[in-house]
């Protein structure tokens, strides 16, 4: 019987308090029981290993986060929404490390496809770049650059990776410039490079 008090969602969100405590890396199960005052196989009721738990994690952190750039960008387009989209997830990246973290994981395509929140994280990133006049497989190509822009960004600002005295905030803010001078002149598929 299931311990009273303990549901998938509650264990779920001390994963993630966990996470930005700790670090991804040390949500288990075991250190959970140790939270709630349980033995390990006391969680098995409500999720079904570490991985099961890892992926709620992962899918709670992204639906906080799309939820907050979602409210950023409403009403805004171009490089505003950009800018908008871009701070709001360098912030819930740097004031949330270990959720964020958890969003970097691979998560199943089945229940990706179910998921409200990847789906709506799709919307408001495909709805942006469509903006600047994207369509497939352009879009594909400018999310895996923004993605990209972003998480390296993120991940250096949080391990102190930059050295030079120059603001990082300066810096954060030619890095959107520039992206949003290379999607306003994007490279569309099947048109000459040269």
């Amino acid at each position: 019987m299931p311990r009273a008090g303990l549901t998938p969602d509650r264990i779920t969100a001390a994963a993630a308090d966990l996470a930005d405590e700790a670090g991804f890396e040390h949500v288990t199960l075991s250190a959970l029981a140790r939270h709630f005052g349980v033995k390990d196989a006391s969680l098995y009721a409500h999720v079904r290993n570490l991985h099961d738990l890892r992926t709620r994690l992962a899918l709670l952190a992204g639906a906080e986060m799309i939820d907050r750039i979602g409210a950023a960008v409403a009403g805004r387009s171009g490089k505003d929404a950009l800018v908008a989209f871009a701070g709001a997830y360098r912030e819930y990246a740097l004031r949330h490390p270990g959720r964020y973290a958890a969003t970097g994981i691979r998560v199943d395509q089945a229940l990706a496809a179910d998921s409200p929140a990847l789906r709506r994280t799709a919307e408001i990133t495909y709805g942006m770049l469509r903006a600047y006049g994207l369509d497939e497989p352009d879009l594909t190509d400018a999310v895996r650059l923004l993605r990209a822009t972003f998480h390296g960004y993120c991940a250096l600002e949080s391990t102190g990776g930059f050295g030079h005295p120059r603001a990082v905030q300066a810096s954060w803010d030619k890095a959107i410039d520039a992206l949003h001078l290379a999607l306003t002149h994007w490279p569309r598929e099947g048109r000459s490079h040269d």
